[in-house]
């Protein structure tokens, strides 16, 4: 039972507000092994690789919450 104030499976504790109608960029990069990090009902997925700086580019044009989560086994 998912109840009112309580988190999602995917929820957290600080969440980041993004612009709506704008065009947001994001560059990642690890340190360790290579991550990947999704938001599945934008769309959007990027690779995080050790010593690279990998970049993506999107528009949200709907309010929302959206879910992200890790998308690579890694480790």
């Amino acid at each position: 039972d998912l109840k009112k104030n309580h988190f999602r499976l995917l929820d957290v504790d600080n969440r980041i507000i993004l612009p709506m109608n704008n065009q947001i960029r994001i560059l990642v990069t690890a340190t360790d092994v290579i991550h990947s990090w999704t938001i599945p009902s934008l769309g959007i997925k990027v690779d995080a690789n050790p010593g690279r700086l990998n970049q993506t580019n999107f528009f949200i044009n709907r309010p929302g919450i959206y879910y992200g989560q890790c998308s690579e086994i890694c480790g």
